[in-house]
């Protein structure tokens, strides 16, 4: 049976220590750990994502209860106390025992069996005093008390604040951290016998399915711990896709026979929602910078077994003379902050900075320079960012 918290503490170890990206190393996890119950994923996700959703306000806490500072401590002493306290704080289901107990065994487990003493103290000191930990005060300290309530990075707050004002800044990150479901996009071919097949199966295995109001091939699912291992994926029988990004190819009033570029495409959501708009007809070329985003599309392409479309690697900011006035739609999803979908990629807000931002702006306006003219005249260019 596999210690569901240390491979949560591995897993914030790559997420946190060595920046890779949080849905990617989830995923991976979960997948290689399919087997597991159902339960035991779903706990594994939670304490992971919400560890990471709440880094700010764990480590605050740490630093109080702490004499090491957070930034001082071992890589796996830091991870292990910061999903700790998370189940501390955040989860009245987990006995406080249970997880002092377990976070000590697991310290020494890893070879750290000098600091169990640190780790248990640590622990039960803040399960014995939640209700004193001292926090920013408000009124003295806006920014600095909406950067630890909500746990979003100080200058990202200051900025809202400057921007929204306080209100508004308040709603937007309380929304940050309300629960987000994934959203689908099944086939727009599906007969409805098939639909209503594959979604009995979803339901079967667990998984809540709510259809959503915006698009009729659009629904919500809830309770998926591992979305390769979900009925009807392999089958190419959906594709995880927010209706945002569906309401792009809606808005693009795609015709059958029409030729559309997609310049930013990885993983290829909208390109393949483009070839279905096609109807087996026209065709959907999709690119982008790297070979391994070329793949992402290639492999989604591959599972939802769509003939109209080809992904290679190509720089946007390069101009392409053969694709010049050829594009009847031309799709520019272009590199952004990723600001507008923190709920739900919780690590965004610590990857981002004020010199990305401006450096993303920049990036924006030298690949608009360049594809524009791949446009027939006539045609469609949308412009659509998080």
């Amino acid at each position: 049976m596999e210690n569901t918290r240390e491979l949560a503490v591995n897993m914030l170890l790559e997420i946190a220590e060595q920046n890779k990206y949080s849905h990617l190393v989830i995923r991976n996890v979960l997948d290689k750990y399919n087997y597991m119950d159902g339960r035991d994923k779903a706990f594994l996700k939670r304490i992971t994502e919400g560890t990471l959703e709440r880094k700010i306000e764990i480590d605050y806490v740490l630093n109080q209860f702490s004499k090491v500072s957070v930034s001082k401590m071992k890589p796996f002493i830091r991870n292990l106390l910061r999903v700790s306290v998370y189940q501390l704080l955040f989860m009245d289901s987990v006995p406080e025992r249970a997880v002092c107990n377990e976070a000590v065994k697991l310290a020494g487990k890893r070879g750290f069996k000098n600091l169990q003493g640190f780790v248990n103290g640590v622990l039960r000191n803040i399960a014995r005093k939640k209700e004193e930990i001292s926090w920013p005060e408000e009124e003295r300290n806006t920014a600095g008390y909406l950067s630890v309530k909500y746990s979003m990075p100080e200058w990202l707050v200051e900025k809202f604040l400057s921007e929204r004002g306080a209100l508004q800044t308040k709603k937007m990150l309380e929304s940050f951290l309300e629960a987000s479901p994934v959203t689908v996009r099944l086939k727009e071919t599906l007969k409805e016998e098939d639909r209503e097949v594959f979604l009995n199966e979803m339901k079967k295995s667990g998984v809540r399915v709510k259809k959503h109001p915006y698009l009729p091939y659009a629904f919500e699912i809830l309770n998926a711990e591992g979305i390769s291992a979900l009925p009807g994926f392999t089958e190419g029988l959906f594709m995880v896709q927010d209706v945002s990004s569906m309401l792009v190819c809606e808005a693009a009033d795609i015709k059958k026979g029409d030729r559309v570029i997609d310049v930013c495409a990885s993983p290829g959501g909208k390109a393949l929602h483009a070839a279905e708009k096609l109807q087996g007809t026209g065709f959907v070329s999709a690119r982008d910078l790297t070979e391994y985003k070329a793949e992402m599309i290639r492999d989604n392409i591959r599972r939802m077994n769509v003939k109209n479309v080809e992904a290679f690697v190509s720089d946007a900011r390069q101009l392409r003379e053969e694709d010049v006035e050829t594009a009847d739609v031309l799709l520019c999803d272009l590199p952004c902050s990723g600001l507008g979908i923190i709920g739900k990629k919780t690590d965004i807000k610590y990857h981002v900075s004020e010199e990305g931002l401006k450096q993303l702006k920049e990036l924006q306006r030298e690949i608009l320079s360049v594809v524009w003219q791949y446009v027939k005249k006539g045609g469609v260019l949308i412009y659509s960012t998080c």
